[in-house]
């Protein structure tokens, strides 16, 4: 296969189906409003991109009775997020075993309606009850 690049273009609505786009590199590019279903995106990578408006969901690896699924498929590999900009995003119906939250600004975060910034100041002005940790 040859090495294709493009340099300075204007390709507006551009669609590419049934298509291998391993290890492309788009760099300064315009991707509003871009639409990608049915891709395999692992180890994707997005560095110094705005996504304001974004709307991510059917994420991870097809469920039971979903015609691609695999009874040995495994587990989705771990997600990482790192210095983003989630102010007033949502999360719904999704699976968040073994998510770990450090360092981050959690002020109004809530689960299920409840302020965790709230709930973990109450918790360590209360102390844990003697031999507990709040990982068990």
């Amino acid at each position: 296969m040859e090495v294709v690049s493009f340099r300075k273009v204007s390709l507006p609505k551009f669609r590419v189906e049934c298509a291998d786009l391993s290890g492309a590199n788009f760099k300064d590019v315009n991707m509003s409003r871009m639409f990608i279903t049915d891709a395999n995106l692992s180890d994707l990578e997005i560095d110094g991109a705005q996504l304001g408006g974004a709307y991510i969901h059917n994420i991870g690896l097809p469920p039971k009775g979903h015609p691609a699924y695999r009874e040995d498929q495994g587990r989705q590999r771990p997600l990482r997020f790192e210095m983003c900009e989630m102010a007033g995003s949502t999360i719904t119906s999704s699976d968040l075993s073994g998510v770990n939250i450090e360092g981050c600004n959690i002020e109004g975060l809530t689960i299920d309606g409840i302020d965790v910034s709230k709930l973990l100041k109450r918790y360590q002005l209360e102390g844990q009850p003697e031999g507990k940790s709040l990982q068990e």
